[in-house]
């Protein structure tokens, strides 16, 4: 061995050591890898660095947006309903489904593709059956490599061995080819997951609804809210028009609160959104048809309607209707959060009025919990006492600035985190629609996978689907890109110091003399184990030729021996970086290298074992 492969085979090594003990984060360790080969002279920087440019990379960056759009417009929550009514609650019912459905998706889109577009779902899923997302996961990972040998699109390691029997004069191979071996890996895999789930992450921490802070929904419910919201809609003739509400004194005059406007936006606009929603501040202004959301008893509404020309728009004992109330109180740009008033603040003793959260942070307060007493009317006119909660109504960006400037209250719960969880279900159809566009771009390949990702990620954040590029970057999981980025170019490392060709040669040939199982034997376990530090594709490349020139010179069937090495390269599982599917789902479940190890690697070595039985079976010798 040359100093080089030294070099390199020795800092895998170590590489390899760090990421099973997890004291370092794997990101670190991936980096510090790349500086020891740069500063060896085995990789120039350029071929270092080459790795974050890799079309993988990219393409993990831009699902990782679309899947927040699918998260953010409640998509995933709306689809994860859906299958919690199929298969309940029950775990094993579950992970089936979702190893099933990801199965059959990875047959016609790429493994990396599948898992992005099941991630959000499945997360959404594992919290609505109150269950942690790593005990799912992980076979969504899994399943979707397994459903990839089912086609010959469905893995880059079918294509590659197609091309290898193309070229070597063994006829093509149909769309379906791979079928018959692919569903022995499938079964063979979801038999397997039913037992080694057991040393996926436990239960342990998962929220229930008992113990925790409420939710918008919640605070909505207990103060009684919905009872006593109203809409009135103004007309052209309302004395109202073109006044701001600080003009109007609607508190003061009509013992009511305006929380909200509802207006429609000018037809030009209508391609991104018809309806705009604000808070009701001093500054507002009323325009002609718009809805205010008001909030007061209904004889005190209907005299206010009446005197202003308004229609009251919830007609005799009826109230806003779940649907109409839909995002008055929290949507994903407006919220609710409860105070709580400090023992020395100065607010104590003051009336509602008199505490500036309206002028000074653009906040509503709706009411007062008092004890066991809820204060809905004429709440500005209370003095707020020591103990005292206060409900308030803004955008999640001024309840945030209150929690984070003001010394005289305190917010109960964390607003930008629970703005996060107010899903925009009025962009659900677009959510979808970028999904079944960016699932038909990666099947008919009409541009390349990564330009298909790349547009459905602009579209999500162009349409709305996510707020904007800040929110945009924070669904990234940068950890999980600086793994696969740091870690391709030691691949390159591999390659080019000759470790792979001298491993994989000198396995293959040391087998050979004991016979042809011995020699299929020999490719898929070089294969299987090569596959844990380069690509999948790039193991399949190096491998195919030998394995064809192998079969060759045995005057035995090449097919199965090829097929050894794109099943080899494709079912990897005892590593987060060996896949981006597996690098995908390391953060979100929570799984430390030696949940891989545990659980992925048994599942690689009885893949292993049942292949090197069957495929002599399906492709006899």
């Amino acid at each position: 061995m040359n100093g080089p492969m030294i070099v390199t085979l020795t800092t895998l090594a170590a590489a390899s050591a760090l990421f099973i003990s997890g004291k370092i984060r794997a990101d670190l360790v991936a980096v510090a890898a790349l500086i020891v080969l740069m500063l060896a002279g085995v990789l120039k920087p350029e071929e270092a660095l080459a790795g974050f440019s890799n079309s993988v990379v990219v393409m993990m960056i831009g699902l990782f947006v679309v899947g927040g759009g699918i998260f953010r417009t409640g998509l995933a929550k709306q689809v994860s309903r859906k299958l919690l009514q199929l298969a309940g609650t029950n775990e094993t019912k579950l992970m089936l489904m979702v190893m099933l459905a990801t199965a059959s998706i990875g047959a016609f889109v790429s493994n990396t593709g599948t898992v992005a577009v099941m991630m959000p779902i499945v997360v959404s899923l594992a919290y609505s059956a109150e269950t942690t997302p790593g005990r799912l996961l992980m076979p969504l990972a899994f399943a979707s490599s397994l459903g990839g040998m089912l086609t010959s699109i469905g893995t880059p390691p079918n294509l590659v061995i197609q091309e290898a029997l193309r070229s070597g004069g063994y006829g093509e191979l149909k769309f379906f080819s791979f079928a018959p071996t692919g569903a022995i890996c499938l079964v063979t895999g979801i038999l397997a997951m039913l037992y080694l789930r057991r040393f996926l992450p436990k239960n342990e921490g998962v929220a229930s609804s008992k113990g925790r802070k409420r939710s918008t929904g919640e605070l909505e419910h207990e103060y009684r809210l919905a009872e006593h919201l109203l809409r009135v809609q103004v007309l052209k003739d309302s004395p109202l028009l073109d006044k701001t509400l600080l003009e109007l004194r609607i508190p003061s005059r009509f013992q009511l609160t305006v929380i909200e406007i509802r207006r429609k936006i000018s037809p030009r606009n209508q391609f991104f959104k018809t309806i705009n929603q604000e808070v009701a501040g001093p500054e507002s202004i009323i325009q002609e048809e718009d809805i205010l959301y008001v909030l007061g008893p209904r004889e005190d509404v209907s005299a206010f309607a009446g005197e202003n020309g308004l229609v009251l728009l919830d007609s005799g004992e009826q109230v806003v209707t779940r649907e109409s109330q839909r995002g008055a109180y929290a949507t994903s740009d407006m919220g609710l959060a409860e105070l709580m008033l400090t023992p020395k603040s100065r607010l104590i003793g003051k009336l509602v009025k008199e505490s500036g959260f309206r002028e000074k942070y653009r906040l509503n307060v709706l009411g007062i919990q008092r004890k066991d007493q809820y204060i809905l009317h004429q709440v500005k006119e209370e003095k707020m006492r020591f103990g005292d909660a206060l409900l308030v109504q803004g955008t999640w960006e001024d309840i945030s600035l209150l929690a984070s400037t003001a010394s005289e209250v305190i917010v109960v719960g964390q607003p930008l985190e629970e703005s996060r969880k107010i899903t925009m279900d009025r962009k659900a159809p677009i959510a979808a629609g970028i999904l079944l566009l960016l699932i038909v771009l990666l099947v008919t390949e009409w541009v390349p996978a990564v330009t298909a990702v790349m547009i459905a990620a602009v579209l999500t954040v162009a349409l709305g689907c996510i707020r904007g590029m800040e929110e945009a970057y924070r669904a990234i999981n940068w950890e999980s890109i600086v793994l696969i980025g740091g870690m391709i170019p030691m691949s390159t490392a591999i390659e080019k110091t000759g470790a792979a060709e001298l491993l994989s040669s000198g396995l293959v040939n040391s087998l050979g003399q004991f016979g042809p199982m011995a020699l299929l034997a020999g490719v898929y376990i070089t294969t299987s184990i090569l596959t844990m530090f380069i690509s999948n594709t790039a193991c399949a490349v190096l491998l195919a030729p030998i394995a064809l020139a192998a079969a060759t010179q045995f005057g035995a069937n090449p097919h199965a021996y090829l097929f050894a090495v794109s099943i080899g390269a494709s079912m990897c599982f005892a590593s987060p970086f060996s896949t981006p599917p597996n690098a995908l789902v390391m953060s979100a479940g929570r799984y430390k290298f030696s949940h891989y190890l545990k659980v992925g690697l048994p599942l690689q070595i009885l893949m292993g074992i049942v292949m090197i039985i069957a495929l002599p079976l399906i492709y006899p010798f």
